[in-house]
């Protein structure tokens, strides 16, 4: 796992660490000592951590204009034994929200397995963003499943459009755009 680095290809549109407005501003990381760990796996250093024991992420993209956050995961995503979603809520995501993010798009393709517990965080974070959206892209179809068997689909779109996207092939703006004009498409 140490290996697999956030997608990095963005940084020259945005870096987070780099964004006064972003709950990673200001971090310093190192290229070479190993710090942060999924259980016993060290993971690359470019992972941010927010409080989870056992999920990291990276905010690929913020665009505070047009409201939107691109969000990258690794490990596992376990409300059940560490709250995942509280700390995910808490730390970073009511940051994006006070600097009107309402639209959001999660990329979990390095996410294992997902453990739910209630969906009262998700609900919270739904009723937050008023005219927003979260959509889920690339997440594993087991983890998926998991998502959707506790009903989290309600607060976060999944769907098999959205788990084939070549996202890496687009820039931030045009896969907001691809994924912004089919939820409007959705809602009409």
């Amino acid at each position: 796992m140490h290996t697999i680095e956030p997608y990095y290809r963005w940084r020259k549109y945005y870096i987070a660490s780099e964004d006064e407005k972003s709950p990673f501003y200001g971090r310093i990381y190192s290229e070479f000592e190993f710090t942060n760990k999924i259980y016993n796996y060290l993971i690359h250093p470019q992972w941010d951590e927010f409080g989870s024991e056992t999920l990291y992420l990276k905010i690929l993209y913020a665009n505070y204009n047009l409201g939107f956050a691109i969000i990258e995961f690794i490990g596992e995503w376990n409300d059940t034994l560490y709250n995942d979603i509280m700390y995910l809520k808490r730390e970073v995501i009511d940051r994006l929200v006070s600097n009107n993010i309402n639209k959001y798009i999660l990329i979990g393709e390095n996410v294992l397995n997902f453990h739910s517990s209630d969906d009262s965080y998700y609900e919270e974070w739904f009723s937050d963003i008023e005219d927003g959206w979260i959509v889920a892209i690339n997440f594993q179809e087991h983890v998926v499943r998991e998502f959707l068997q506790e009903n989290i689909g309600y607060y976060i779109t999944f769907n098999y459009e959205y788990n084939t996207i070549n996202w890496r092939s687009l820039t931030p703006l045009a896969l907001y755009k691809l994924i912004n004009d089919s939820m409007h498409k959705q809602i009409e």
